[in-house]
């Protein structure tokens, strides 16, 4: 073969650039974006498991640690159930009198209003209660495939399974999907060092939330559902600037159903908390991949738009994966006299 018909290695690794933002791009467009999520997370488990005993112990201990986790999940659904609804029951009539009394107009003038108007809005929003239980069936259709991929991919992470196979040691496959590996390498990296930096706002959040509920309690004014509290205070961490606001409109709402004051203070208390929380995910995810503030936030707001939650959590994972496969690439250097 002359050597006019080979292909060079920066052609296959450019084809491995496209095809893998290509597929980037069809986890986004066909809506895939959980189980995208769950196969990062679920073999980012897998990493640390692996690191101390065989891959076969490791999967069997990964199967059993999904099971907790999805018990605890359903126990947690079912007390949040229970306790939300609850909640805003006794919250939302304490707010609407608040309002009324400093003269801010509400769509009902008293509880029979109150209720007229949940239940028009309830009717409002069958069709889509009946959309989302689809969707949410089909969501958790796709975490169960995606689990069981990531057990795959952590038992053989490689594509080219027949490479000794082949009649031509060099061939194109082979050489493409070597290269096409190092891109999904260097994507989980980047998922691993973002993440980390989530998880650890997330921690932080929960340590000092779960502080102020016991805290609560010592001083004789306990908060009720401390557990559903807890657990919502974590699971929003783990989203970019709005989940801070949705766990702070929680425990706002349920510190109401037992007073005006306790309110209050669990309000100013989540206040001077988180005076810097719409930032505070920037500083520590930029400080990590060492990328401007204004520019993460803009890539969680572009995430945001093309893919909801999943495309907010992925939006600073992309953003460290082009910077980390631009800083490897060599160009030549300006000539004296060039910008």
């Amino acid at each position: 073969m002359s050597t006019e018909n080979l292909i060079s290695q920066q052609t296959l690794k450019r084809a491995s650039f496209a095809a893998f933002f290509a597929l980037l791009a069809g986890f986004f467009v066909f809506g895939l974006g959980t189980p995208l999520l769950t196969i990062l997370f679920g073999y980012l488990i897998l990493h640390y498991i692996g690191r101390y005993m065989p891959k076969r112990v490791a999967i069997v201990t990964f199967s059993v640690l999904v099971l907790i986790l999805f018990y605890i999940f359903v126990h947690f659904v079912q007390e949040a159930v229970r306790a939300l609804p609850l909640a805003a029951s006794k919250a939302i009539p304490t707010i609407v009198s608040l309002a009324t009394e400093y003269g801010i107009d509400t769509p009902f003038e008293d509880p029979e209003g109150l209720k007229a108007f949940v239940r028009d809005g309830l009717e409002s929003q069958l069709h889509f209660l009946a959309r989302f239980a689809q969707v949410f069936t089909k969501e958790f259709v796709y975490v169960i495939i995606a689990l069981v991929a990531t057990t795959g991919i952590f038992m053989t992470g490689k594509l080219d399974l027949g490479r000794e196979t082949y009649a031509i040691r060099h061939n194109v496959y082979s050489a493409f999907t070597e290269k096409l590996e190092v891109r999904f390498a260097n994507f989980f990296k980047s998922f691993h060092t973002v993440m980390g930096a989530q998880v650890a706002i997330s921690l932080i959040n929960t340590f000092f939330t779960g502080l102020f509920v016991l805290s609560l309690s010592w001083f004789g004014s306990p908060m009720p559902y401390s557990f559903v509290i807890i657990v919502v205070t974590f699971l929003c961490g783990l989203l970019p600037i709005i989940g801070n606001l949705m766990s702070n409109t929680v425990i706002f709402c349920i510190g109401v159903t037992q007073s005006v004051q306790l309110g209050v203070i669990a309000l100013s208390y989540l206040i001077v908390l988180h005076k810097f929380e719409y930032f505070l995910n920037s500083k520590i995810i930029g400080g990590r991949i060492k990328n401007p503030m204004w520019l993460t936030l803009l890539s969680l707001l572009v995430g945001e738009r093309l893919a909801g939650i999943p495309g907010m959590i992925l939006a600073p994972v992309i953003l460290n994966y082009c910077k980390l496969e631009g800083s490897r690439m060599e160009v030549k250097p300006p000539q004296p006299g060039q910008a």
